[in-house]
């Protein structure tokens, strides 16, 4: 086993599973770890099924505090456990997520500046300042990968156009891409954040 391994975090979306986004592992490098949390909150408690959750959804782009405070918290204990998951240092580390997870994802990078060497966000948004304590510049130079499509009906296009502007307004480094399909991940998406971590993130290829 490498000292060194490069490691993708995938949050699953709202009402899944840990297992829901293992079939990602093509933009990975050879040799490279796949690492799947599940969220802390049954989804049940909110109408979400019998799946999980990162917070309660409470509509137009906000997120209850409480619930996802104790998310981001254990997110954080989990990241810390890494070495001992994947069997070596994860280094580079990316952190995203599909819908609430790349929601979640974005979170906790504006949280914990500069934790990551890249973050991805599938078809999530970003949540407003007064929710977070914190805003989008809080990013700095760490690279985004923003992928959506354009006829989303769980978190509409809207949502991810206002975030995106928030974003290049401070400055952030994002690569913005759209995709003509729903609430879900595309093969093309894929392709081209495999593409992207390729490129942008040192020691991934």
């Amino acid at each position: 086993m490498p000292e060194e391994r490069p490691t993708l975090v995938l949050l699953h979306g709202r009402g899944s599973h840990m297992g829901d986004l293992q079939g990602l592992r093509s933009v990975l490098p050879p040799g490279g770890a796949l690492i799947t949390p599940q969220a802390p909150h049954p989804g049940a408690d909110w109408g979400y099924g019998g799946g999980w959750a990162w917070y309660r959804y409470l509509g137009d782009g906000r997120a209850e505090v409480a619930s996802l405070e104790e998310s981001l918290r254990e997110l954080e204990a989990f990241l810390g456990a890494l070495p001992e998951l994947v069997g070596s240092r994860p280094r580079p580390l990316v952190l995203g997520g599909f819908s609430q997870g790349g929601t979640t994802s974005l979170a906790y990078a504006l949280r914990h500046p500069g934790s990551m060497d890249a973050v991805v966000n599938l078809s999530g948004f970003l949540l407003p300042r007064e929710d977070l304590g914190v805003g989008p510049e809080a990013l700095g130079s760490t690279p985004l990968f923003w992928g959506h499509g354009t006829e989303d009906p769980a978190v509409p296009h809207a949502l991810a156009r206002r975030g995106r502007e928030r974003i290049r307004e401070a400055g952030g480094d994002m690569e913005a891409r759209d995709y003509r399909m729903g609430h879900w991940v595309d093969p093309g998406e894929m392709e081209d954040l495999r593409q992207w971590l390729t490129i942008r993130v040192p020691g991934w290829a």
